[in-house]
């Protein structure tokens, strides 16, 4: 589902194809929901080992981030950190992860290529950058954990399922038409370039 609310652009899980057709690369929106962080090994177990994953991800969304988590007396979890990680390591596995689970937004940090294209154009799905450096106050948009497994991976790698509200900003890097916002500003940006260095050159040329 989608909604808005104070101008804000929310997706709400669970999300459906539909809802991402007038999602677009560059537009910035928040999550309401379940958000599972899933990185490297948790991606080499389902696409590598063909196992299934212990939480149900299917039209959710997944972060890839390895978060810092404290146990309170209660045995319930408190989410203390959550900053994205380098997407690009998950890039060779995206698109058979996305096919086996069936994800419908994918959250990180920096682009991605072919294979998270591929995924989102064939799949229906989104992958969204949430701006780095902000680990803590993404935190705060965690309303509770509900649950976690692969805990035998280690905290950074156990697959933390957590309930958030407006979790954002997510900035759409690949929308699920499959363009791609930073390979096409690359583009926009070399073709500008030669133009501005031609243009700085003559004001720097004395600088030995």
């Amino acid at each position: 589902m989608v909604k808005v609310e104070n101008g804000r652009k929310i997706l709400v899980t669970p999300i459906g194809a539909d809802d991402l057709r007038d999602i677009h690369i560059g537009d910035i929106i928040y999550l309401d929901g379940d958000l599972t962080t899933c990185r490297d090994v948790a991606h080499r177990r389902v696409v590598e080992e063909g196992r299934e994953i212990p939480v149900d991800v299917r039209d959710k969304a997944i972060l890839h981030a390895g978060p810092i988590i404290r146990t309170k007396d209660d045995g319930s979890y408190e989410m203390v950190s959550v900053g994205p990680t380098t997407s690009m390591r998950m890039e060779k596995f995206e698109y058979e992860f996305v096919k086996k689970t069936g994800v419908r937004l994918i959250a990180g940090k920096g682009g991605m290529k072919e294979n998270t294209e591929r995924a989102c154009k064939e799949c229906g799905c989104i992958f969204c950058v949430f701006p780095a450096g902000n680990a803590v106050v993404a935190a705060t948009s965690v309303e509770r954990i509900v649950e976690a497994r692969w805990k035998d991976l280690g905290m950074p790698e156990t697959l933390w399922h957590c309930k958030v509200k407006e979790f954002g900003p997510l900035i759409v890097a690949i929308d699920a038409y499959g363009r791609n916002y930073f390979e096409e500003k690359k583009v926009e940006y070399n073709r500008r370039k030669e133009a501005e260095i031609a243009r700085i050159l003559p004001q720097v040329g004395f600088i030995k």
